[in-house]
């Protein structure tokens, strides 16, 4: 048993579109999100050195770069959906986790499995790397719906996303690299090519979140 079947594997990823159901502009999938949340974790990590934090950058990079490659087994699924009931949240996670721990014991070798059993677990955990995870993966989500907004997609979703994901980036502002983030990017962001009545909503909706 080699590792060909995980290698193939990774080209499932690319099939995977997020936000399904939803019309979009610009479609984005599993695979693109991956590496955009390594990069922003990367970027939120220097940050976070850079104010005299230690980083463990293997943990940081093992975290982001596999939290979602499980969705190869069940898909992304509209968070609405996802979070309906404490008990489907449940059930997902135990599918999830299943099919996950089948695949290693079938596919990885057995050298490999203790590392994979660790990089395919929940990230996003109380340490600060798993925080940092937290994080990028909603600063990707909200550059993902600003993208559709600033092309005035109609969906009133992406407005939705949006707030929540800023709300949710929100619960970690004591963070040294969150605090940049909203004092350093998140203006730029609002500066940006939007057209009128979008750039205004987007402002308000901002502030509103911020100063709550």
């Amino acid at each position: 048993m080699g590792m060909h079947e995980y290698l193939k594997s990774l080209s499932d990823l690319e099939m995977i579109n997020r936000a399904p159901g939803y019309f979009k502009f610009e479609e984005h999938n599993v695979a693109a999100h991956s590496f955009k949340v390594t990069q922003a974790a990367q970027m939120l990590g220097d940050i976070e050195e850079q104010a005299g934090n230690e980083i463990d950058w293997r943990s940081l990079y093992e975290k982001a770069l596999n939290h979602d490659y499980t969705e190869r087994f069940i898909g992304d699924i509209k968070t609405p959906v996802k979070y309906a009931t404490p008990e489907l949240r449940s059930m997902l996670a135990r599918v999830d986790k299943s099919l996950t721990e089948n695949f290693i014991q079938s596919e990885i070798p057995a050298e490999f499995r203790e590392a994979y059993e660790r990089r395919f677990a929940e990230g996003k955990d109380d340490t600060l790397e798993g925080k940092i995870l937290a994080v990028a993966d909603k600063i990707d989500l909200m550059y993902e719906s600003f993208g559709e907004i600033q092309k005035g997609n109609p969906e009133p979703v992406y407005m939705d996303i949006y707030k929540s994901s800023l709300t949710a980036i929100m619960d970690f502002r004591d963070m040294a690299s969150v605090q940049y983030f909203l004092k350093k990017i998140l203006p730029e962001l609002l500066k940006d090519n939007a057209d009128g009545n979008a750039k205004n909503q987007l402002a308000i909706v901002t502030t509103q979140i911020i100063q709550q």
